[in-house]
């Protein structure tokens, strides 16, 4: 039946009607496009002669209609009909009347873009491309087949260069003729031709067309627009191969450069075609460019104010005289602006210049020596494009600077002058804060009139305000004083704005512009007053609004808040009228969340705003909130309840907190330690009021505390939930209905363990002991007392049965003896030390950590008594180091300083352990040195760097581990004494020794990390020392007899595995001094075929520096892809355990993760083996599951 309605259709597809053949091949496109379409042999030969008929049509709608039906033909027919249609089409092309030529190159482009198959596709090429070839070489052939030809070929070459090696050599000589042809466009179209068969050349047919069109290039006989073709082709070959044009600048860059400067005056493409090439090598080449940077340099920044029809003085002539006409009307008709296209240049020189900020981090100093004041010159440019591109040249070295100092952001780049202006500046805030403070008054007139000027566009409206926003929130408020008048009139006109988002960002900068006008609420200086009501009001008349966008309503309410927060006391007699307002959008579920983060912002106040009139309903309505599922919602309210309480706790009866409470137990879980930590601060706050009743501290000891005693277990606690559980412990002895004694029952209660869940974890242990501590010092000295002894006795008692009870008493002990001086209870460090001898591990260790911290609390008594003890017990010194250790750790973060007899006595001791044989006791060593070298400074460096030439390799390598300790984040007096001298730290690098090389890279690393300023000016020293330690060396590995079989040992694997982390961090904090092009090849290289933690930096790395210096791994992508090749497509023995076969995954998702990098650069697919790379991962079900899900994290 499907037959018989096609022969119907095809016989009106023949008939003389247009109208009747129209239909008829519709019908026939819609059957074609039916998934259970299918032809036998005879209706495939009628429907391709019919559809090849078709289209001669006389009518053009038929004959388009016929093409589309080419498509789903292509695809459902045989082979052989393909290659049939195919001939008869080139004939078509090549011999058939002028009329029909397009419509058949149509025709052949279609076949050759539904074309899926490898076979078809070289079946296709055999009957494609003789044809194509004579068309574009033959002789008498006029230039419309040659275009037509070579656009065909363009897109052929494009999708099956790489299938057409044979006839790569036939298809240059054919397309490299075609460059001197006389007609420009076949000259265009065999350049772009050349450029799509170039990515699958081989290397010597690459090396063949660059030296023919360089040929061409050095002969100057040769026609201009012959010339200007050449260098086209030369971009044009860049772009394509990528990286592999390479080898090819050293011929190519001085022809370019010599061009661009010895180019008549009117030949401006010329000089354009070679600014964008030079800019591709740039991007393409980073490698072998760098020779030429400072001559492109010199290049870029005399061709960025290339001006020959206009000189600076015009402007001003024209303003001066402009009353002289008369002389300018014979100069007028000679020449006019439409006829200058030197404005090319110098957009191509900013794009150059653009390309070499971009690929040249480490030229940062020098561009903004030489470019940086060149740029801020051409801001006056009078042509519109090349002005937006100057602008976002700057706008690249600002974001390249932020790159170095961890400074970036992302803007939005817009088309208009005055928004990249606007782009500009608030870049230069974003990386240089308070650097506009002396400009604010030439600024202001300019967002004046962004904001007020009636033909501005949404789009610069609103980049003026987010830069207002910026500037306000960056700079001190006394500057804009004088303007805030003058700025204040246009923001309230943009609040009434009827788009969205100008009204959104308008009230965000009242946000800012609060605090400006009001920077303290005590002694301003500022009379404010002038500006509160029209503030109020114009938030206000948004505020009750309910008909608009939800952006507006929450930057509304959120501005609400801090205007009543800042200036509520000159609001008295509007808050009745507003405070109803932010409760009813509190009871919106889409504005209730920003609804009580105001309610926190105003009950912060310190001017004590009047919230009598709504705050009965705000607490009710909180309360409700804690029940929601919504996470946000109950976080904010339970900052909100916090700040509510403490300002305003007179107000709220007992009630209200008995119910809160209650709430509260539900929140208290191990499942959110953010939301345990503020439900914990909040449960304080209630009990730490005065005004709350007894029935409040009972609440929270039957509702909250069996919810404390239950998280306290948790292996999980720590850091600001652990620090509100201990102040919690310490606010519960002091409320009513709770004694000390059963609290402290209770915490050692816990401490037990269950036969359900075995055993405490150690964590647990220690916030037991900590909150027993605090719960000591809170209940006073006799209760504190009591308990020390009450430990004492228990590990007297308990020293060889129960290692849990033992473990928990001195945890404890050594917490309270921390806080407070133990000495009144003698011997007690005898009887801490005596469970030095226990047979269980943890016992020594929390033994060794509460010596170490009772000595805290009296050092004068207890540290002579440690020092002592490591001197004259062998056995038990590496644990008395330990307790050392806890005692100058805590000494340095409390920035407390010791005796000097003891500071002698400690460094002559540490000192003397350098050279210990156990490992262990090196590290503690180090550790203790590095933390006195905080507290010491001018005593320890000259001492620590005396040992770095040590004959003995320990003691070098200690000092080295030493100061990595002493490198902090925070800022420190050790900082500028030890940066004359980290030189002599680092370079022991290039030690002999190996253990001492891996402590000078960690050192560096850390360093790197916490202070990169203090390392910056040795890294070109350094690095190639670093690079060096990443290379696998032969005589570090070695081989182990093990009788049966043989063990091979990595002893440079730790050394290899460091230097790789180090480098990723100078990646993130000294990228403007390390050289992406010469780590990459051959180190990286070699790291991603090494150990297993050796290849996981080495993908981080790799996916850093595909985001960061982009055309760095564009240069050498195809030799990377077969390491990450093998990589993914390694598959663990058959025999491997679960630990092995998990890890080879964890290898696998990381070079995923590194190839979905790779894959977002921009010209990758210059390369055909990353090409090749993808498309296995898209044929295996399992590597595409895994990348695509890694590419949507």
């Amino acid at each position: 039946m499907a037959n018989l309605a096609l022969t119907n259709i095809l016989e009106k597809m023949t008939g003389k009607d247009k109208d009747f053949r129209y239909m008829a091949t519709s019908d026939l496109l819609n059957e074609l496009n039916k998934d259970t379409f299918k032809a036998d042999a005879e209706l495939e030969i009628k429907l391709t002669t019919i559809i090849i008929q078709q289209l001669d049509d006389a009518a053009g709608d038929v004959s388009g209609l016929a093409v589309k039906c080419l498509a789903p033909l292509v695809r459902k027919s045989n082979e052989r009909m393909v290659v049939e249609m195919t001939s008869k089409l080139c004939d078509k092309l090549l011999n058939g009347k002028e009329q029909h030529r397009d419509i058949a190159s149509i025709a052949l482009k279609t076949i050759v873009a539904e074309v899926s198959t490898q076979s078809l596709a070289q079946s296709i090429l055999q009957s494609l491309s003789p044809p194509l070839i004579k068309g574009i070489t033959g002789k008498g052939m006029i230039t419309g087949i040659k275009c037509e030809c070579l656009d065909i070929l363009c897109d052929v070459l494009h999708k099956f260069g790489d299938l057409m090696v044979a006839d790569h050599e036939l298809l240059l000589s054919a397309l490299l003729s075609q460059l001197s042809y006389n007609q420009a466009s076949v000259r265009k179209k065999s350049v772009a031709c050349i450029a799509s068969l170039s990515s699958s050349f081989s290397d010597d047919l690459l090396a063949r067309a660059t030296v023919e069109v360089v040929t061409n290039l050095k002969k100057k006989i040769v026609k201009s627009e012959m010339t200007r073709t050449n260098i086209q082709m030369i971009g044009a070959l860049s772009r394509a191969v990528g990286y592999r044009f390479g080898p090819h600048l050293g011929d190519t860059v001085p022809v370019l450069i010599n061009y661009c400067t010895s180019a008549s005056e009117n030949d401006e493409e010329l000089r354009e075609y070679s600014l964008q090439a030079l800019e591709s090598f740039l991007l393409r080449c980073p490698r072998d460019i760098s020779f030429y940077c400072v001559d492109i340099l010199h290049l870029t920044l005399e061709y960025l104010s290339y001006d020959p029809n206009f000189t600076d003085n015009m402007e001003e002539d024209t303003d001066d005289e402009g009353h002289e006409d008369e002389e300018d009307d014979e100069s007028a008709n000679e020449y006019t602006d439409d006829e200058d296209v030197s404005w090319k240049v110098r957009r191509a020189a900013a794009k150059c210049l653009a390309a070499l900020i971009v690929s040249r981090p480490e030229m940062l100093a020098k561009l903004y020596e030489e470019a940086c004041p060149k740029l801020i010159d051409r801001f006056r440019e009078r042509e519109e494009n090349v002005k937006m591109d100057v602008f976002n040249t700057f706008i690249e070295l600002l974001r390249q600077t932020g790159n170095v100092t961890k400074g970036q952001i992302d803007i939005n780049e817009t088309r208009q002058v005055n928004v990249g202006a606007f782009s500009v500046l608030k870049e230069l805030v974003v990386v240089l804060p308070d650097c506009l403070a002396d400009h604010i008054g030439s600024l202001i007139p300019g967002i004046e009139k962004a904001l007020n000027d009636k033909s501005s566009t949404s789009n610069l409206k609103i980049e003026a305000l987010i830069f207002t926003r910026l500037v306000l929130s960056s700079h001190s408020a006394v500057v804009f004083h004088p303007y805030i008048k003058a700025l204040s009139a246009p923001v309230l006109l943009a609040v009434g704005e009827r788009y969205y988002k100008v009204t959104a960002e308008a009230l965000r900068v009242f946000g800012e512009l609060v605090h400006v006008v009001r920077p303290n609420i005590e002694g301003s200086v500022f009379d404010f007053r002038p500006y509160v009501h029209p503030i109020y009001n114009g938030i206000m008349s948004r505020l009750i609004n309910q008909d608009q966008d939800q952006e507006v309503k929450e930057c509304a309410i959120s501005c609400m808040g801090l205007v009543i927060s800042t200036f509520g006391d000159h609001l008295s007699a509007e808050l009745p009228a507003c405070l109803p307002v932010l409760v009813d959008r509190m009871g919106n579920e889409i504005t209730r969340l920003t609804a009580v983060k105001a309610f926190a912002v105003i009950a912060a106040s310190p001017l004590r705003v009047d919230l009598s009139c709504v705050l009965e309903h705000v607490i009710a309505e909180l309360n409700a909130f804690l029940r929601k599922a919504n996470r946000a919602l109950r976080q904010a309210t339970l900052g909100t309840l916090n700040s509510l309480i403490v300002a305003y706790g007179d107000k709220i009866c007992s009630s209200a907190y008995e119910v809160i409470i209650v709430e509260l137990s539900g929140l208290i879980s191990d499942s959110d330690l953010h939301m345990t930590a503020l439900a914990l601060e909040l449960c304080c706050t209630l009990m730490g009021d005065r005004r709350s009743s007894p029935s409040v501290g009972l609440a929270v000891r039957n509702k909250v505390l069996p919810q404390a005693l239950t998280l306290i277990k948790s292996s999980l606690l720590q850091g600001q939930a652990l620090l509100a559980l201990r102040n919690f412990f310490a606010a519960l002895v002091y409320s009513a209905n709770t004694s000390f004694d059963s609290l402290l029952e209770s915490l050692l209660a816990s401490a037990k363990p269950s036969p359900q869940s075995g055993g405490i974890a150690k964590q647990a242990l220690h916030s037991i002991a900590q909150c027993v501590a605090v719960l000591c010092l809170a209940a006073g000295d006799h209760k504190c007392s009591s308990t020390v002894n009450m430990l004492t006795k228990m590990l007297k008692d308990d020293s060889s049965s129960n290692s849990a009870k033992q473990h928990l008493a001195l945890l404890c002990l050594g917490e309270i003896g921390r806080r407070k001086d133990l000495s009144a209870h003698a011997h007690i460090e005898n009887i801490v030390i005596e469970s030095f001898q226990s047979p269980f591990e943890e016992i020594k260790s929390a033994a060794s950590y509460a010596l170490g911290n009772i000595a805290v609390g009296n050092l004068p008594k207890y540290l002579p008594f440690i020092l002592d003890q490591i001197d004259n017990q062998q056995k038990k010194q590496y644990l008395l180091l330990h307790s050392l250790k806890e005692v100058i750790v805590r000494q340095s973060v409390n920035k407390a300083e010791f005796q000097e007899s003891s500071v002698e006595k400690v460094l002559n001791l540490l000192f003397n352990h350098c050279e210990s044989e156990e490992e262990g006791v090196r590290n503690v060593v180090a550790e203790c040195l590095g933390k006195i070298a905080l507290i010491e400074p001018v005593k320890l460096v000259p001492a620590l760097k005396v040992r770095t030439t040590s004959p003995a390799a320990f003691t070098r390598a200690t000092v080295v581990i030493a100061v990595k300790y002493s490198i902090v984040e925070r800022p420190e007096k050790i900082d500028e004494i030890i940066y004359p001298e980290i030189s002599s730290f680092l370079m022991l690098i290039k030690d002999n020794d190996r253990h001492v090389r891996r402590a000078a890279v960690l050192a560096l690393s850390t360093l790197a990390h916490n202070k990169p300023n203090l390392i910056k000016g040795f890294l070109p020293d350094l690095l190639p020392l670093l690079y060096d330690q990443t290379v696998v060396k032969q005589e570090l590995i070695r081989t182990v007899d093990l009788g049966p079989f043989k063990h091979i040992v990595d002893d440079g694997l730790e050394l290899r595995k460091a230097a790789f982390e180090c480098v990723d961090t100078l990646l993130d904090s000294c990228l403007d001094q390390v050289n992406p092009s010469s780590f990459i090849v051959p180190y990286l290289k070699s790291g991603l075929v090494d150990h297993y933690d050796v290849k996981m930096p080495c993908h981080l790395i790799l996916s850093k520096l595909a985001d960061k210096c982009p055309s760095a791994v564009l240069a050498v992508l195809d030799s990377l892809v077969d390491p990450l090749l093998k990589t993914i497509n390694f598959k663990p023995k058959q025999d491997a355990v679960k630990q092995e076969v998990d890890r080879n995954e964890d290898m696998i998702r990381s070079a995923l993760r590194a190839i979905a990098s790779l894959n977002r650069i921009s010209g990758g697919d210059c390369s055909v083996k990353f090409k090749n790379l993808m498309s296995e991962i898209s044929k295996s079900q399992t590597l595409s599951e895994k990348y695509y899900s890694i590419r949507n994290e």
